[in-house]
């Protein structure tokens, strides 16, 4: 899955698609997000801070295994594709939470994408990118806590694993890396 706003060297897809090759039951991607228990609200909660720890990939630079495509669209509830539809939002959160359901696995993040963008706020300054609206984010916190109440309780699981290449950021010759542009980012 790859949002058409997100950009991506040759290298880096090769990489997510070779470490998705020898786990196909997960998902695999770039930007990494997490769910927490908020105890002062007694609600979970989400957080896109850059840190080790992570519960989901974002769909917007993943990739899945097709039958979990199908799982979405013809086994999770319609009260979830309702709430995805209604605010164009969360799509990404439902698939994690489906893929940790089916698996009881976390996803697996590769190589830290430090310069993840949207290339449709380069288009147009004057037009608000959808991330960056303050609703956005209280949307997301409030699909967090609906669809663990449609699961009936908190499928997604915690991970601090991060795939990198093989010799990413040694001192070794170039020549010698498989995927030398990533050390460029």
């Amino acid at each position: 899955m790859l949002d058409e706003d997100t950009l991506l060297l040759q290298d880096e897809v090769e990489f997510a698609f070779s470490v998705w090759l020898n786990n196909p039951d997960r998902i695999v991607g770039f930007p990494a997000r997490s769910h927490f228990w908020d105890s002062n609200k007694s609600r979970w909660g989400y957080t896109s801070k850059w840190t080790n720890d992570y519960s989901m990939v974002l769909t917007a630079a993943a990739f899945v295994h097709r039958y979990y495509c199908h799982l979405y669209v013809t086994h999770l509830p319609a009260a979830i594709h309702n709430l995805v539809d209604k605010t164009s939002n969360c799509d990404d959160i439902a698939m994690n939470f489906l893929i940790a359901h089916v698996t009881k696995k976390a996803p697996i993040k590769v190589t830290q994408k430090k310069q993840y963008w949207d290339t449709s706020a380069q288009e147009s300054t004057q037009r608000m990118v959808r991330w960056m609206n303050p609703g956005h984010f209280s949307q997301r916190q409030t699909c967090i806590n609906m669809f663990s109440n449609m699961f009936g309780y908190m499928p997604l699981m915690r991970s601090q694993f991060r795939y990198d290449p093989v010799l990413f950021k040694d001192p070794v010759a170039m020549l010698k890396k498989k995927y030398r542009r990533l050390e460029l980012l």
